[in-house]
């Protein structure tokens, strides 16, 4: 959703811009989704250079993808400043994970939230995410987990898989928010049902308990599954734990159950 949401935003840009504009922008724009990066950089470098801030992004993403060009991070750096000073919400939030990582600048966590702040507060989800871990982690500002939330409800409500686990994990653990777990479970289910493996196996861990949820070990084991088929290592030892105290039947539903909610795309998930 994000990714089509960077898009149709370019393509607005494009619109409002003279039809010259328009065209050699969306011209780049076709090029680049098809994968044909030399068309790409070739209708977008003379817009960038001109001074248009959606190619001057789409520009520095390019040159730290290496996408048609040698991958040069300081180049995408001066590409994605130019349109960060202009407003460009999303060169300001790659700008900021720029200095965030230390890529193509000297690594720098208090520009780094100057950018995610100037991004955020436009509304960009990705920003809005990466400002709470700032917030939360206590890095280039002062830990406040209060505007750690803030900053992850707003990104959460957007559908950022990543905020909704972090904000389910403030509920489970009362940092700055009441502690509540049927609040995590809301979350942590939102982010499972994109896929999220970490938000998986905290979701199988909240049934197991029965915090926030009734007690089930059979969706708990159904929950470490799917997390472990998406990579969650850890959740082996947790559906081993509570596969011990179930029977072969209800370890037999359970499977069943993880992979009918999988392969519904988590639409049917035996709830």
């Amino acid at each position: 959703m994000t990714i089509m949401k960077k898009l149709l935003l370019t393509i607005i840009f494009a619109i409002f811009s003279t039809n010259v504009f328009a065209q050699d922008f969306n011209k780049g724009l076709e090029a680049y989704k098809a994968g044909d990066y030399a068309t790409a950089l070739k209708e977008w470098k003379p817009l960038a250079e001109q001074g248009i801030p959606s190619a001057q992004h789409n520009l520095g993403f390019m040159y730290e993808e290496g996408n048609g060009v040698l991958k040069d991070y300081a180049e995408a750096v001066k590409w994605y400043r130019l349109s960060a000073e202009q407003g460009d919400a999303y060169a300001q939030s790659n700008l900021g994970v720029m200095y965030d990582t230390g890529k193509g600048v000297p690594q720098d966590y208090a520009e780094a939230v100057k950018w995610y702040r100037l991004s955020a507060e436009q509304g960009t989800a990705f920003a809005q995410h990466n400002l709470g871990v700032m917030y939360d982690k206590g890095t280039g500002v002062l830990q406040n987990y209060s505007e750690a939330v803030k900053w992850y409800r707003l990104s959460a409500e957007q559908g950022n898989t990543d905020a909704q686990r972090l904000l389910g994990f403030m509920y489970q653990g009362g940092k700055g928010v009441p502690q509540d777990f049927t609040e995590a479970v809301k979350w942590y289910q939102l982010s499972a049902e994109q896929g999220d493996a970490l938000a998986q196996h905290n979701l199988g861990v909240m049934y197991q308990l029965g915090r926030g949820v009734l007690q089930n070990n059979v969706t708990a084991h159904m929950w470490y599954n799917i997390a472990l088929a998406n990579g969650r290592e850890k959740a082996i030892e947790w559906r081993d734990k509570v596969a011990d105290v179930m029977t072969l039947e209800d370890i037999s539903k359970a499977t069943a159950m993880a992979r009918e909610c999988m392969n519904s795309d988590y639409k049917k998930c035996g709830y």
